[in-house]
């Protein structure tokens, strides 16, 4: 996973437990840091299951368990701060800033929405023409304002894919369905996207039951008459 980010331009700035943090543009300039960011994310799922299928043989010569790799990626685009931090006994060269810190909740949110790369709002403008799906407005901890996440599903040639942008067009009205407070419209939309998803490189069960989840409770409890569609 290393080399798929080095080979793409990319600054590993440190290991944290089971989590890789890397970052693009800095030291040198990268005017295209998005785009590598996700090429680094796409390679990753592609190398994953050549990496657990050596690691299954190596379990099974060794007569143990195999218990499977599973990653979860973040990508955000800001301003932020970067240079050799700390103090004067010891520092490191790493990167600060708002940014930086939506990226670690974005991560932490693949898993919440059940797909694998969850990307920000500032990410996706910078690669509009990418496939990708809006998943949720929503309050992170830690942020006062809401952000707009999306799920990054492929790159430009993938979008162009007639099933890609079936699903495209039904989660798009789906969510302005829900955010508009038309629950029915909203579950009809669900079952069609899941339909639509057999064809397309996403997993869409896990964000399928969130949605209807939510929809059963707001009907239950209907969300105030200013309500904007943002989940906390």
């Amino acid at each position: 996973m290393t080399d798929i980010i080095m080979e793409r331009k990319g600054t590993i700035d440190k290991y944290m437990g089971d989590c890789i943090m890397a970052f693009w543009n800095a030291p040198l300039d990268d005017e295209n840091h998005p785009q590598n960011a996700g090429n680094s994310a796409l390679a990753m799922f592609e190398h994953l299951p050549k990496l657990n299928e050596r690691l299954k043989k190596e379990a099974e010569e060794e007569n143990r368990d195999f218990h499977p790799v599973r990653i979860g990626i973040g990508i955000n685009t800001g301003e932020c701060v970067v240079g050799n931090m700390g103090s004067d006994k010891r520092f490191d060269y790493s990167v600060l800033g708002d940014p930086v810190n939506l990226a670690a909740r974005l991560e932490g949110q693949s898993k919440n929405y059940g797909v694998d790369i969850v990307i920000g709002e500032e990410t996706q403008k910078t690669m509009n023409d990418w496939a990708t799906i809006e998943l949720d407005l929503i309050a992170v901890k830690g942020k006062a304002e809401a952000v707009r996440i999306f799920a990054l599903i492929g790159n430009e040639e993938y979008k162009m894919k007639p099933e890609f942008q079936r699903l495209y067009e039904a989660n798009s009205k789906m969510l302005i369905a829900y955010r508009n407070k038309e629950w029915d419209e909203a579950d009809k939309l669900i079952d069609e996207t899941k339909k639509l998803a057999e064809n397309v490189n996403i997993e869409i069960e896990t964000l399928n039951i969130l949605y209807k989840e939510r929809i059963d409770e707001y009907r239950q409890n209907p969300p105030p008459e200013d309500w904007d569609g943002v989940f906390v």
